[in-house]
């Protein structure tokens, strides 16, 4: 008795099967936190959403993770930190452009909170004066040598600014 050669499961389910990706481990602690390992792309949907919102819980919910993976990707990954950082930026600037459209324009259909996002944006400069003061390699003594060369600057500056406020003016000596 011969078998006929067997003929390939085309059913649904195999189809199915040979078109989905290889399962990607998930540990415990990812599964509670919500995590969706399996979804590569999830950083750019984070940074997207980032700039949009400056909110990193609804930036983290838009890219289907926790916020959690988010902070532990920023540690270990300097170059997606370093995109963090500017997708804040431009999230503030954005914020920044839109309260002064408003002041400019206020408008009934609009709602903004103009104390909080004036809150919000002074928190983000201190926040980036500190980061760049942790990052200046400038010597302290070099710091405070350039505010003192800037300090005598004004001083030369206002210095003469008087003088020329005290010199009566050649107008005034011709007419009189």
């Amino acid at each position: 008795m011969t078998t006929a050669p067997k003929e390939p499961n085309t059913s649904a389910r195999a189809r199915k099967a040979d078109k989905r990706p290889p399962a990607v481990k998930a540990t415990r602690q990812m599964r509670e936190e919500g995590d969706n390992p399996g979804d590569r792309h999830w950083r750019t949907r984070f940074l997207d959403h980032l700039v949009a919102t400056s909110n990193i819980t609804a930036a983290a919910r838009e890219a289907n993770v926790s916020p959690s993976r988010a902070y532990r990707t920023r540690r270990s990954d300097p170059e997606f930190a370093a995109k963090w950082q500017a997708a804040l930026v431009d999230g503030y600037e954005n914020l920044e452009m839109e309260l002064l459209g408003y002041l400019r324009n206020p408008s009934a259909e609009t709602k903004m909170d103009v104390a909080n996002a004036i809150r919000l944006l002074t928190l983000h400069r201190q926040s980036v004066a500190h980061r760049r003061a942790q990052t200046d390699e400038r010597s302290e003594q070099e710091v405070l040598d350039s505010i003192d060369a800037m300090i005598d600057e004004m001083r030369q500056r206002a210095a003469a600014n008087a003088a020329l406020a005290d010199e009566p003016d050649a107008a005034d000596e011709q007419a009189g």
